[in-house]
């Protein structure tokens, strides 16, 4: 089975305009007790701080599963790293740099084996060098399989890629997935819409995962309404549990 309802998530960029506690209160408010955290709202240089935010979470009973979005090859990755592990996360979902350099990515796999994470390439979308299949497939073919991919459905799209095909391709490597839905306007500008709502198709995003005996994190995610995303969160939470996760 790929991904059971207990274990659905969500990032919590999804509630960017919310602070602290306020966030845990969204995401047990939404049904869910998993996330994604967004490294935009952790302090990593505070371990005070730190020790808060994981206490914070535990004893609301929320998991950590993954952090995300780090830039490897920074001053901060060992603190992150850290905190991953402090946190029991076991993925974090990172970019890196345009500039090609192999000496990067494979500082990030030995500082993964160290703290024995994954890390996930979260592909965002036609803008960004990642958000390419055939830069993907260069980066694992030159890499190992400390460094994966976190597939964003929404943005696979904006790339022009076919989600399902990446599926299918990457699935050994796929180990965190950002279940999120786009709507495109004549214009070329995207929407965020309850899961199902756009040009994800859930049963088929299901079946693809199956297939590929999926084993990864799952986290919604929902940028839309930053002030209010709640019901529309609550929407995708239950058009997840009905049609793409195991009971």
């Amino acid at each position: 089975m790929a991904i059971k309802a207990a274990q659905l998530g969500i990032q919590t960029y999804s509630f960017r305009g919310f602070s602290g506690t306020a966030i845990i209160d969204q995401v047990r408010a939404c049904g869910l007790s998993r996330v994604e955290l967004c490294t935009m709202q952790a302090d990593f240089s505070d371990p005070a701080a730190v020790e808060k935010l994981i206490a914070d979470y535990r004893m609301a009973g929320v998991a950590i599963d993954a952090l995300g979005v780090h830039r490897c090859g920074g001053p901060d990755d060992e603190r992150v790293f850290a905190f991953a592990r402090q946190a029991g996360a076991k993925v974090i979902g990172v970019d890196f740099a345009p500039a090609f350099s192999l000496d990067v990515f494979h500082a990030a796999e030995r500082l993964a084996e160290r703290f024995d994470l994954r890390l996930a390439i979260h592909n965002h979308g036609g803008y960004h060098w990642l958000g390419s299949a055939q830069m993907l497939e260069l980066v694992f073919a030159n890499t190992n399989e400390r460094i994966g991919l976190c597939l964003d459905t929404a943005w696979a799209m904006h790339a022009g890629e076919d989600w399902l095909g990446l599926i299918e391709r990457f699935g050994k490597r796929l180990y965190g997935l950002h279940v999120k839905d786009f709507t495109f306007g004549h214009d070329g500008k995207v929407e965020d819409v309850v899961i199902g709502k756009g040009n994800l198709r859930l049963a088929k995003l299901k079946k693809a995962l199956d297939d590929v005996g999926f084993a990864g994190y799952a986290a919604l995610e929902y940028e839309g309404q930053p002030e209010n995303p709640g019901p529309a969160i609550r929407d995708c939470v239950a058009a997840a549990h009905q049609e793409l996760c195991h009971v």
